[in-house]
């Protein structure tokens, strides 16, 4: 073999040496590319979580102090009704004593002014009992205030308050721990992107995936609970 021939060979090696070592970088290049085009959109999926879990939590806290200042009313309306129930009970009774006083020394004239004088639930329950002949039926009840019929409409009111404030104490609970949850959620998907970023750093394959492997199966178990969670 001429050594022309042999200096067109191995020139001719040396150019395939080169043209693989080209592709093998090129390969190389595309596939970083397709790791840091997978880095960046879960970072971007992760980062719009994070927002939006961090936007629902700070609505279930609204909503939560909201309902805890709707229970606290509630349960002021109560007591302002209640108080009032009570006093007027207390005047429907201190009446009807006085009414008695009246009967007793044959007052008909105060006795008819007292009978104006009662509330208009009393004055049925009054009428009620009068009905059973208290006088004479020593089996009748004590006073119209121990009649079936006889209704405190304030009391109720104070009732029904009393309940909407712990059904509303309750609602605020709710909401609060819906709010810590979104709370929780948000600092696993902060930690999402800790990962990420360190994964980053790695020159290394094998830590590298690793990471984005266990980043994107984080991302996709919390993506499920964040569809999962209410919405405020």
């Amino acid at each position: 073999m001429s050594e022309h021939s042999v200096s067109v060979e191995v020139a001719h090696k040396l150019q395939e040496r080169k043209h693989a070592k080209r592709s093998h970088k090129e390969e190389v290049r595309r596939f970083e590319e397709r790791i840091e085009i997978i880095e960046a959109v879960l970072l971007a999926v992760v980062a719009i979580a994070t927002a939006w879990s961090g936007y629902q939590s700070a609505r279930w806290d609204g909503r939560s102090a909201e309902s805890y200042a709707v229970a606290s009313a509630h349960r002021v309306d109560s007591d302002n009704f209640f108080t009032l129930g009570g006093q007027q009970r207390l005047h429907d009774i201190s009446t009807f004593n006085a009414w008695l006083q009246a009967k007793a020394s044959g007052n008909d004239q105060m006795a008819e002014m007292l009978e104006r004088r009662f509330s208009a639930n009393y004055k049925t329950a009054f009428n009620a009992w009068v009905a059973t002949d208290p006088f004479n039926n020593p089996e009748a009840p004590a006073g119209p205030a121990f009649m079936a019929e006889y209704v405190n409409d304030l009391e109720q009111q104070g009732e029904s308050m009393r309940s909407d404030a712990s059904h509303t104490l309750e609602l605020g609970r709710t909401e609060r721990e819906t709010g810590e949850d979104y709370v929780r959620l948000t600092v696993f998907l902060a930690t999402i992107l800790f990962m990420v970023a360190i994964s980053q750093r790695f020159r290394s394959n094998v830590p590298r995936f690793g990471l984005l492997g266990l980043a994107g199966l984080a991302t996709a178990v919390t993506l499920t609970m964040l569809m999962m969670f209410p919405r405020g």
